[in-house]
């Protein structure tokens, strides 16, 4: 069962790997933002994940975030995901996302999710191959 108000955690160190520069979202060796957006949903997909029945997933289908601060490499960051709500027929599941560094917060944001069945999810995306 999706519970609004479960709250998940993520956390890293930054490496070069985990830059700007290296993805080609920017020119400097900061932590680079789809790291961060990548942190938020994993964070958001590890919360929902324990509520769903077995053949079921997520997806994201939906993010609104800002960065806010930029982080060196060292540093540890960590993103959180709190559950806010869940559609009437629960199928889209949203969250408040949230980032920081040792220093303070660096980003923010909401995230939606769409819980599907894995198999016929995989089919329909496998029947692209098909012509």
């Amino acid at each position: 069962m999706v519970m609004i108000g479960a709250k998940c955690q993520m956390e890293q160190v930054v490496t070069d790997k985990l830059t700007a520069a290296v993805v080609g979202s920017g020119a400097l060796a900061v932590f680079g933002t789809p790291f961060m957006i990548a942190m938020m949903e994993n964070a958001a997909l590890t919360c929902l994940q324990p509520g769903l029945e077995e053949g079921k997933g997520s997806v994201g289908v939906h993010m609104d975030v800002s960065h806010d601060a930029p982080t060196p490499v060292g540093m540890k960051v960590w993103a959180e995901a709190e559950i806010t709500g869940v559609s009437e027929n629960g199928k889209m599941v949203d969250f408040k996302v949230r980032a920081w560094d040792e220093k303070g917060p660096i980003g923010h944001g909401t995230h939606t999710r769409a819980i599907i069945n894995n198999e016929r999810f995989m089919a329909k995306c496998a029947a692209k191959l098909d012509g």
